[in-house]
């Protein structure tokens, strides 16, 4: 079991205190010294003003932010959780993600999801319906770009008669990449397509809001392992399958303080279903408060599990 951190990078009404470049790089250097094996950021480029007012959040520029923790650390992976990919032309993510890869010398991993907010997809130009496809073919371009030789191909808005990108990524054939979602379509995504898969913990009732199905129990999050076992050996696929989830408490829909007994106990669980990587957020409304959860992260959850 490993675990990923959520950077404050969302909470930018309290910039100077959690999103500057201070800050990221103040968290970053203590979540690495704590043994956190990787941080992340969210991705928002344009959120909808009727989701900001009923519970969303604004975000930094997930590569300019992790670009920040990068340059504070030496190990810590660099995480996107999760990088909305119909959002951005595939080649424009691929540059992005081989870029921050080559110059941190081989530690990003890439979450990706097909994305929620209709809202946000207007904004940006981007048909909401056809964005599990365009995810789809999003994976496929960039892996291929990743390659570093001369890219043949043509998608939704684009045609490449032969055209090359550079750098490519230190970590070959490319970062690893989490899918996110709870439904089967992601889970076939994750299978098919990926390194691991990112599913959350989300209340019930929630599925309208976030276009995905609910998760609200250890048992539910067996029920989707087991299909993805399934599917996988339908397929025919062997290789590795990282599985990263949320524990209760230290999620993105609760603001409980953290306890480590109960945290300790809530990511063993999850161990104990297949989870092999924990993604965590931490309470603090001040850098102060932020970094003392951090301590504590590392004195009393990090060495157990």
């Amino acid at each position: 079991m490993k675990i990923t951190l959520g950077l404050p990078t969302h909470k930018v009404h309290s910039f100077a205190e959690l999103c500057s470049a201070a800050a990221i790089t103040e968290i970053a250097s203590a979540a690495e010294a704590g043994g956190v094996d990787a941080v992340f950021v969210t991705d928002h480029p344009m959120p909808a003003d009727p989701w900001l007012a009923s519970g969303g959040h604004h975000a930094l520029d997930p590569f300019v932010a992790l670009s920040f923790a990068a340059a504070a650390t030496s190990a810590l992976r660099l995480h996107t959780n999760l990088l909305v990919l119909a959002y951005r032309n595939p080649f424009v993510s691929a540059k992005a993600v081989a870029t921050l890869d080559a110059l941190s010398g081989g530690r990003v991993i890439l979450g990706v999801g097909a994305g929620y907010l209709q809202g946000e997809f207007d904004a940006l130009g981007v048909g909401f319906d056809t964005r599990n496809d365009l995810t789809d073919e999003a994976i496929v371009a960039m892996r291929r770009a990743w390659t570093g030789e001369s890219v043949v191909a043509a998608g939704f808005g684009w045609s490449a008669a032969g055209n090359t990108a550079l750098p490519r990524p230190v970590q070959r054939p490319g970062p690893p990449i989490w899918i996110g979602g709870n439904s089967r379509r992601a889970i076939r995504r994750a299978v098919d397509l990926a390194d691991g898969w990112m599913p959350m913990p989300s209340p019930a009732g929630s599925e309208s809001r976030l276009k995905t199905p609910a998760i609200t129990s250890l048992d539910a999050l067996a029920e989707r392992l087991q299909y993805a076992k399934d599917y996988a050996a339908e397929v025919g696929r062997t290789d590795p399958f990282e599985v990263v989830f949320m524990p209760v408490g230290l999620d993105m829909f609760t603001k409980a303080q953290l306890d480590p007994g109960p945290v300790v106990d809530g990511i063993l669980a999850m161990a104990e279903v297949g989870v092999t990587y924990c993604a965590l957020t931490l309470p603090g409304d001040t850098r102060a408060e932020f970094l003392a959860n951090v301590a504590v992260l590392a004195e009393s959850v990090v060495p157990v599990v």
